[in-house]
């Protein structure tokens, strides 16, 4: 198949028309509940006792737009926009979705990357909360009866370096949106990765060499706890820098943690068995890589999708070369896809 195709079907898209309206003068994304705006991540869990093999599509609810003088700005969020919508792969149908209360997705997030644990008692997604406009953090999703809360929100692990100059294939690179001011890339907490036991979460802002981890029962702590929050940012745990920037991750069987480095054209991983990163892959046609996926034939499969080179970053100017790629890569000693999580 070479064509494109709406999936699961053309109706879930809102007209462009729809996707934002105005407040007094400010910008708001649309507040649907039932069709999608800006779908960031997707994510696919097998079929569990309670679970139709699912298609997850993490939709932002904050369409990029272009304004009449050629800038392009983000709507803020309404509650009813920002959602995690479940498609059953068997019959290619919605089946569930889960919005968020504003005291958890703020008008100012922007929700990245989602993982899951569907065993039984947990029945949880993690998602990261990158705002450009400043307030990181993890908000955890309860799958069993929609509820969901923050964790670690604005702590220094989850935040944007300021000011940060990264380069691409040799060239400094500075974020140039048509009519703006100058300016940086400002995406913080970005990179998500769950071990194959389900106990901790791997994580990493955007801008930043750092790497992190924090037990996933500090952020399953409810907010009933009065202790929740300090715990969870207690027991944060650095594991050092990784030679580069980072943005999405993925894991293995072999319990590596993978990491996608659009400033080296590389993936790199880092192995808690020897606590020290190593390079994976590279290749000078992995441009800036963002979101991957382990199949179960043992593959690395990585999209390359150009981000620096589109024209939202160049002054309008799409330096974007077409058709799009995904790549893939043989993984180590027979590592293969996770699937203990859904046991």
């Amino acid at each position: 198949m070479t064509a494109e195709a709406a999936y699961p079907s053309a109706g879930l898209n809102l007209p462009v028309d729809a996707l934002n309206t105005t407040f007094n003068g400010i910008s708001f994304g649309s507040a649907n509940s039932t069709g999608l705006i800006s779908v960031q991540a997707l994510y696919i869990t097998p079929a569990t006792s309670s679970r139709p093999e699912t298609l997850w599509l993490l939709d932002t609810g904050r369409p990029t737009v272009q304004t009449s003088t050629g800038s392009y700005s983000m709507p803020y969020a309404q509650p009813g926009g920002p959602k995690v919508v479940g498609v059953n792969l068997s019959n290619n149908t919605v089946y569930v979705t889960y919005t968020f209360p504003s005291t958890v997705h703020y008008p100012d997030s922007y929700m990245n990357d989602i993982r899951f644990d569907l065993r039984a008692g947990r029945n949880v997604a993690y998602i990261v909360d990158s705002s450009n406009e400043g307030r990181n953090g993890f908000i955890m999703l309860n799958l069993t009866d929609g509820s969901s809360w923050r964790r670690l929100t604005q702590h220094p692990s989850v935040l944007r370096v300021y000011n940060n100059l990264p380069s691409y294939q040799g060239h400094p690179f500075y974020y140039r949106n048509p009519g703006m001011p100058i300016g940086h890339q400002q995406e913080g907490l970005d990179g998500i990765q769950i071990t194959p036991d389900g106990n901790y979460i791997y994580y990493s802002p955007l801008t930043s060499q750092d790497l992190y981890r924090v037990p996933t029962a500090n952020l399953l702590a409810l907010d009933s706890d009065p202790l929740a929050e300090q715990a969870a940012s207690n027991n944060v745990s650095w594991l050092g820098q990784r030679g580069g920037e980072a943005n999405g991750f993925e894991g293995d069987t072999n319990g590596l943690i993978y990491m996608l480095m659009p400033t080296h054209n590389a993936i790199y991983y880092y192995d808690p068995a020897d606590l020290q990163v190593h390079g994976f892959v590279r290749d000078p046609r992995i441009l800036w890589p963002d979101s991957a996926s382990i199949g179960a034939d043992g593959y690395f499969y990585m999209n390359i999708n150009q981000l620096p080179y589109q024209d939202e970053w160049n002054n309008g100017i799409d330096l974007r070369q077409k058709p799009g790629a995904i790549l893939r890569a043989k993984l180590n000693n027979n590592g293969t896809k996770i699937n203990t999580l859904y046991d």
